[in-house]
């Protein structure tokens, strides 16, 4: 297949990139202006809506993780800003030079997140579930439309609602320092539902897509194995054998990271991954410890 990616140095991209050329796939990255292109990359500027549509002609899929990392400092004004449009504005750019495509993409796999529940406590969430409130609902949800526009032109969308991703990287690096110093612990209450997923299973669900015709629209890209804040520390402290009983206040959370504290580390998402269990899909590892293990070794 000849395969478009945006984002593809980022967490989800630089492992994604590899594992599609070594199944025999024609990768084609996307990246800015104004390096020179190297072999198997194509120049575009999503801040400016530039991207020839003959990137895209004929394409069998493009894969949009385009997007700042949520977790990079307090959410001012400007870092909301570039938030929204590093997703929004590239996603937009992708769709718009779909349009203007003779054979366009038979798929669209567009990045989103379950922040796009909002905070829901112990209500289950599958992917018919309504969209939350706050700022991570209202920009997935922005974001996720902004892809569906692509669908006009007959091209699949699947809009992909990550959990945590435990991999090397990402949000699991952030935690293990105060972790291996013995001054890790579960947030506010502990009792949050933080969804979650493998790298290896995010990898397989995008291989999954690709080759599952049927499957379109939000799918939850979450484990089945459901896991509240306290059980993710605790598991994280034992395999990095550090006590995790420390906890973090609610009201420290919010003083330390402000807004984002509240969104990421407080809210509660209990999403399920009912799209993918219809469909088919067999996690790779949907066992919390064993994923750790294999991000950590």
């Amino acid at each position: 297949m000849k395969i478009i990616i945006s984002g593809a140095s980022g967490l989800v991209g630089s492992a994604l990139v590899p594992d599609l050329t070594n199944n025999g796939h024609d990768v084609v990255r996307l990246v800015r202006a104004p390096r020179q292109p190297s072999r198997g990359e194509a120049i575009w500027d999503p801040a400016n809506g530039d991207l020839d549509p003959s990137v895209l002609e004929g394409a069998d899929v493009v894969i949009n993780l385009n997007g700042r990392s949520i977790g990079q400092g307090r959410w001012n004004a400007r870092v909301k800003d570039e938030l929204r449009s590093s997703r929004i504005d590239a996603t937009t750019t992708i769709t718009a030079a779909i349009a203007r495509c003779e054979k366009p993409p038979s798929l669209l796999i567009n990045a989103s997140a379950v922040g796009y529940y909002g905070d829901r406590g112990d209500e289950v969430l599958d992917e018919d579930s309504a969209p939350g409130t706050g700022f991570l609902a209202d920009l997935s949800r922005d974001w996720e439309q902004a892809a569906l526009a692509a669908q006009s032109n007959g091209t699949r969308v699947v809009l992909l609602r990550f959990g945590i991703i435990v991999a090397d990287g990402g949000a699991l690096e952030k935690m293990l320092l105060p972790f291996k110093l013995g001054l890790g612990g579960p947030m506010g209450s502990g009792r949050q539902f933080w969804p979650w997923v493998a790298m290896a299973d995010v990898l397989g669900v995008i291989r999954f897509a690709m080759e599952n015709p049927g499957l379109s629209g939000p799918v939850n890209v979450v484990s089945p194995q459901e896991t509240r804040c306290s059980d993710f520390t605790r598991s994280l402290g034992s395999a990095l054998r550090r006590p995790a009983v420390l906890p973090m206040p609610a009201f420290a959370a919010r003083l330390a990271l402000g807004e984002m504290g509240d969104a990421l580390l407080l809210a509660s998402q209990r999403a399920r991954p009912r799209a993918l269990e219809e469909a088919g899909y067999a996690f790779e590892t949907p066992d919390l410890r064993h994923a750790i293990h294999d991000a950590l070794s």
